[in-house]
């Protein structure tokens, strides 16, 4: 008869480690609170920007450390409360230490959030309108590469610029592309992936390469095609924390039987609300 299988833990051999598992795990918390020191003080405020001397940044600004590449900060204009995640690069002109004129090239508005990764290239105008939200790697660019010599090398050829404006309160999805030219309107939903180019209406959503208009408002007949999901309902004035939580242990059923009665209704029904309903 063969002799029993081994066991796992006789089969793969103990890890063998310099530190202890206390050492250990004193030494990685020491570098996770060494690393958020060096987060915190590496970050650029309007009161601690460190060697970056923008043209302006605005109360509550903080671009988050470490950055990504940024200079032209003269011609760079930061509104108030945004938000420049890790790694994000910021430019103005084709290259540092050029003299660009009297006037900001690059103007973030107030409330913007700028996901880590992302890249705003501003060799001419770009504007980012208030309480826009990027996600992740977005890719902004006021200048295109020209090939009009198909003897020359495509890097060695003057390239095409034109500004870029984005209006206020839209959101640019993960990894969208911006080209040179591109005016996009306000509160427009651009897809994760696209790339955009041309005049975007207000109130719509683009999606594809090149982008094209997926859904649009209308102020009489609302969003074509219409949506496919409800819309959130807000949260009626005057509910408290403690409210919220009594509904979030509500049974589905009656949830959807909350949500027919008005705000006041709500509230009376969340405080009388058995536990474990």
């Amino acid at each position: 008869m063969g002799t029993a299988p081994a066991e796992y833990g006789e089969r793969v051999p103990e890890r063998k480690n310099t530190f202890s598992s206390w050492r250990r795990r004193l030494a990685q918390r020491a570098v996770h609170a060494g690393w958020a020191w060096v987060q915190r003080t590496g970050s650029v405020t309007a009161d601690h920007p460190g060697a970056l001397r923008f043209g302006a940044i605005g109360t509550g600004t903080r671009l988050a450390f470490p950055l990504g590449t940024v200079f032209g900060e003269p011609w760079i204009h930061l509104g108030s409360h945004c938000i420049v995640g890790e790694q994000v690069t910021l430019t103005a002109g084709l290259m540092p230490d050029l003299d660009l004129g009297p006037d900001p090239i690059l103007r973030l508005g107030d409330g913007v959030v700028l996901g880590r990764g992302s890249h705003v290239i501003a060799d001419t105008t770009v504007t980012i309108g208030s309480d826009c939200y990027f996600g992740p790697y977005v890719y902004v660019t006021s200048t295109n590469h020209s090939y009009d010599d198909p003897h020359e090398p495509i890097g060695k050829q003057w390239p095409r610029m034109e500004p870029v404006s984005i209006g206020p309160g839209c959101w640019i999805g993960t990894g969208a592309v911006i080209l040179p030219g591109a005016r996009i309107g306000r509160n427009v939903v651009v897809a994760a992936g696209a790339v955009v180019r041309g005049v975007v209406p207000d109130h719509s959503v683009v999606a594809g390469a090149p982008a094209r208009v997926v859904r649009s408002w209308d102020p009489v007949a609302g969003w074509e095609p219409p949506l496919r999901t409800p819309a959130p309902v807000p949260i009626p004035d005057g509910v408290t924390p403690e409210q919220l939580l009594a509904l979030a242990e509500l049974g589905e059923g009656t949830v959807n039987a909350l949500a027919q009665v008005d705000a006041e209704g709500v509230a009376g029904l969340a405080e009388r609300a058995p536990k474990g309903e």
